[in-house]
């Protein structure tokens, strides 16, 4: 059962789900001056809902020591932020506007079982960075 899908068009009527173009973090590579420059694979469009940050939220990445502006996102599909193991940094997400906000945390995620053609959903927060 997906619930997300269920409760999208009441939430969507007081908050739409707009296009968020997303670039997924491929790890990085090596400039010829030695400095690291971050990759991203191509662009693809996953719809969001932008909503502030709850209470528990903040309480959640307060510990993060992040500055900037931040938001909380819902897509529809799977992005994640600093993944270690993988040596990649966070997935960026583009806003209709134009802003580019990086992904700082996964606050929560749902993937849908083996076998469903429905996508997962995944909220996480986000700091604006500078175009």
């Amino acid at each position: 059962m997906n619930l997300q899908q269920i409760t999208g068009a009441y939430v969507s009527a007081v908050n739409p789900m707009v296009p968020c173009s997303v670039q997924v973090s491929t790890g990085n590579t090596v400039a010829a001056d030695f400095t690291r420059v971050p990759s991203y694979a191509a662009p693809v469009i996953l719809q969001g809902q932008i909503q502030s940050l709850t209470f528990r939220d903040i309480t959640q990445i307060e510990g993060l020591n992040l500055n900037g502006t931040r938001k909380a996102i819902y897509l529809t599909g799977k992005v994640d932020a600093l993944v270690r193991e993988e040596n990649k940094g966070g997935d960026l997400i583009t806003f209709p506007d134009g802003t580019i906000w990086l992904v700082a945390i996964v606050l929560e995620g749902w993937l849908q079982h083996t076998g469903s053609n429905e996508p997962g959903w995944v909220k996480v927060a986000v700091t604006q960075q500078i175009n």
